[in-house]
């Protein structure tokens, strides 16, 4: 009888489980969710428009998305760009990082608009760490990155398809790796003072190619934020752009539960 009815509780179990997958999928389908307004950030070397594809999704779904435009000429004024367009939301928003952005997210998340955080191959520091730091825990694969006499970064174009971008196709790595923003080197040793992940709920996709921040690293930032993951194979560091749909599918999950939370 023990066995029986064990049987039928995880039964009931699976049937729940399978209940509230199709009900995400749905919703998912439908969009918007409960929460509407998305702010997306992008990281260091790019700027906002390789959000596109993943802000076209977004939009004909029905959801309000701004794409934040930061300098990437020191961590504060970074911060400030993202905080500005935060304020401009005119309700709970969904806040989104990739790669450096993920930094910028962890410290402004923190703004009574944001409900939730999404990392995009992202780092997630804690208080007292540094994206560099972390990096040196787990080092990444790439050599390419150039650092000019002026404090600026950059990497290295003939070397951008391989370690940025391999699973775009090559011309357009090419203009990326030809249009790329210099970063300032000292963004990448900020300290974050207050990680917003400890607060709010947050979603993360690993990118298992990524040869810019080691998946490893990323593994451990997901778990450590017991954020809901992801993981993407094959997917390089240009998840945001190559993966639009799994990226939009993921930033709508979050728009969903954290607005029922």
């Amino acid at each position: 009888m023990k066995t029986v009815n064990n049987t039928i509780i995880g039964m009931a179990i699976t049937a729940v489980l399978l209940l509230n997958s199709l009900l995400l999928s749905a919703a998912i389908r439908q969009g918007p969710g409960p929460v509407k307004n998305i702010v997306l950030v992008h990281g260091a070397f790019v700027d906002g428009s390789g959000w596109k594809p993943v802000y076209d999704i977004l939009v004909k779904k029905g959801y309000h998305v701004s794409v934040v435009q930061q300098p990437l000429t020191s961590f504060q004024n970074d911060l400030a760009a993202v905080q500005r367009v935060l304020d401009m939301q005119t309700g709970p928003c969904i806040l989104v990082g990739h790669s450096y952005g993920g930094g910028l997210i962890t410290e402004a998340g923190n703004n009574p608009h944001v409900v939730g955080l999404v990392y995009i191959a992202a780092h997630a520091p804690d208080k007292g760490e540094s994206e560099a730091a972390n990096g040196k825990r787990f080092p990444p694969a790439y050599k390419s990155l150039q650092k000019a006499a002026d404090g600026f970064d950059y990497i290295n174009p003939a070397h951008f398809y391989t370690d940025f971008a391999a699973d775009l196709p090559k011309e357009k790595a090419e203009f990326m790796a030809n249009a790329q923003m210099p970063t300032a080197d000292s963004v990448f040793h900020a300290v974050i003072l207050n990680p917003a992940w400890r607060l709010k709920p947050s979603w993360y996709m690993v990118a298992s190619a990524d040869r810019i921040i080691n998946p490893d690293l990323q593994r451990m930032y997901a778990k450590r934020a017991n954020s809901s993951t992801i993981e993407i194979q094959g997917a390089s560091h240009s998840v945001f752009e190559s993966r639009p749909k799994e990226v939009a599918q993921l930033i709508i999950e979050a728009t969903i539960k954290a607005g029922n939370e």
